[in-house]
């Protein structure tokens, strides 16, 4: 009896110990797993502050600085210096940043920087002596413009022509490289063979500064494209949560930027978006239309309706193939929170005012008041 109990207390004991092994294999497990998950998670954070603090701080703001550099001021004090003055997001990415490209040489002086400076504009200027960092010239590209319309701003404020601008943009090679370069925001959605032009949409609409004549249509393009990545970043995942591609948020934010000048508008005529697609309507917007057409025209004709494009949304389901148009971040933002509502129909009158309906009547009715 006392050999059966003792080899019942051994069994009993070795499962004990089994399963305390287990446990604490466990509890191992998830101790390294947590902290694999805290340097992903950290490595992430890092990765983001370091890529936000190389951008400049205000790519719009042209207001001039004064900032002083004192003799023998070394790359750390000077990204000090830069960052109290607002000039830079952080002194030590500065300090990183010059040792990283073997940069040094930096003068003392007194200087007139701006906030939308890039790194390497301030160290060629702090290397230079260069006092003044002046444009030569800037060229301003308003919301809602086409890529045509921006090969002709281009055009006229720079030596380019608007055909060789119209060439570069439509390049295969060149987008490819650039949607290696911008994997976040060129999607393999702009090479659809229907879309008139892959960065149509793309090109973000905002004052552009040159230093020099060294410049190029795709220096020009890439330029851009930082501007859209920049603003486009901070609302993917927003996107995500919405379940709306980088794509048809840039689609839907043309169309609310040609329909709508206001915010509050936007709002508004985004929500209808959203209500029609909910309810399984055509969008029916007529800059659609006057983008199939290729045309501007101060009325669209029913005539114009019926174009065979998939574009159209007077004759396609869902959104058009592509953006029709550059957008400002305001559309962005509409789309990703729209103005709750019933309404499913709105009009513009001679004024400029919008004008909501819930109801094809209704709307009917107001196209009586409004439409002469």
């Amino acid at each position: 009896m006392s050999k059966r109990k003792s080899k019942s207390t051994y069994r009993n004991n070795l499962k004990a110990r089994s399963e305390e092994a287990r446990t604490v294999r466990k509890i191992v497990l998830i101790i390294i797993l947590s902290i694999l998950l805290i340097f992903i998670i950290g490595g992430y954070s890092g990765y983001t502050y370091i890529k936000q603090a190389l951008q400049p701080v205000d790519p719009d703001s042209n207001e001039e600085v004064k900032v002083e550099i004192p003799l023998g001021s070394s790359s750390s004090s000077i990204g000090s210096i830069l960052e109290k003055k607002g000039i830079i997001k952080d002194g030590r990415i500065f300090r990183f940043y010059t040792k990283f490209k073997n940069q040094f040489g930096f003068q003392a002086g007194k200087y007139n920087f701006t906030k939308s400076m890039t790194l390497d504009e301030i160290i060629a200027s702090l290397k230079t002596g260069k006092i003044v960092k002046d444009a030569l010239f800037k060229v301003t590209i308003p919301e809602g413009k086409s890529i045509d319309e921006i090969a002709e701003i281009f055009a006229d404020k720079t030596k380019i022509k608007k055909a060789e601008f119209l060439k570069v943009v439509n390049d295969k090679a060149f987008i490819d490289k650039l949607m290696e370069k911008y994997p976040a925001i060129l999607t393999k959605d702009i090479k659809n063979k229907e879309i008139r032009t892959p960065l149509e949409g793309y090109l973000f609409a905002a004052t552009y500064n040159f230093y020099d004549e060294k410049y190029t249509v795709k220096s020009i393009v890439e330029m851009m494209l930082e501007k859209t990545s920049e603003v486009v970043g901070p609302y993917l995942d927003q996107l995500k949560e919405k379940d709306i591609s980088i794509h048809e948020a840039i689609t839907l934010a043309s169309l609310v930027e040609k329909e709508a000048k206001t915010e509050d508008q936007r709002r508004k005529i985004a929500g209808i978006f959203y209500n029609r697609l909910d309810e399984g309507m055509k969008l029916q917007t007529d800059p659609t239309v006057l983008y199939a057409l290729g045309k501007h025209k101060d009325k669209v004709l029913l005539s114009d309706l019926k174009i065979k494009s998939p574009y159209n949304t007077y004759e396609i389901e869902g959104l058009p193939v592509g953006p029709i148009a550059n957008f400002s971040e305001s559309s962005l933002e509409a789309i990703i929170k729209p103005e709750q509502s019933d309404y499913l129909y709105f009009l513009h009158d001679a004024e400029g005012n919008i004008h909501y309906a819930k109801t094809h009547e209704e709307h009917l009715k107001l196209k009586q008041q409004y439409i002469k």
